[in-house]
């Protein structure tokens, strides 16, 4: 069964960087979207970062400028490094694989996710 294992989380201060990194060396088909979403509690799962395997891409407004999406297609990794980190970005971080194409920030669409990575940004 695949599997999506995220690293990199952590606690950090406001205006501080973190990298996220999810390997998923279980995927052995053709993965076309990879994709970092986040829920925080009493919130809803909320996409972040998408990316196609054609390396199209799309961000959540909320981040755009200053969270940047990447893929190792060749190793199926996927990060996400983040700038800029505020409170509000303290969430729990998931990544997630889908095979089809199209529509990388809509969660409901995914078939793989990995268990999460806790992201704890303090003012």
């Amino acid at each position: 069964q695949a599997q999506l294992v995220e690293s990199g989380g952590g606690s950090v201060q406001a205006g501080g960087s973190l990298r996220l990194s999810c390997a998923a060396p279980g995927l052995t088909y053709k993965v076309y979207c990879m994709g970092w979403f986040r829920q925080a509690p009493g919130k809803e799962r909320e996409g972040v970062a998408g990316i196609g395997s054609d390396g199209s891409y799309s961000y959540a407004d909320s981040v755009k400028g200053r969270f940047t999406i990447s893929r190792d297609n060749a190793k199926n990794t996927l990060y996400l490094q983040m700038n800029s980190l505020s409170p509000d970005d303290t969430a729990m971080y998931y990544c997630a694989a889908k095979p089809r194409a199209g529509l990388c920030l809509r969660a409901s669409l995914y078939n793989y996710w990995g268990q999460g990575t806790q992201v704890t940004v303090s003012s």
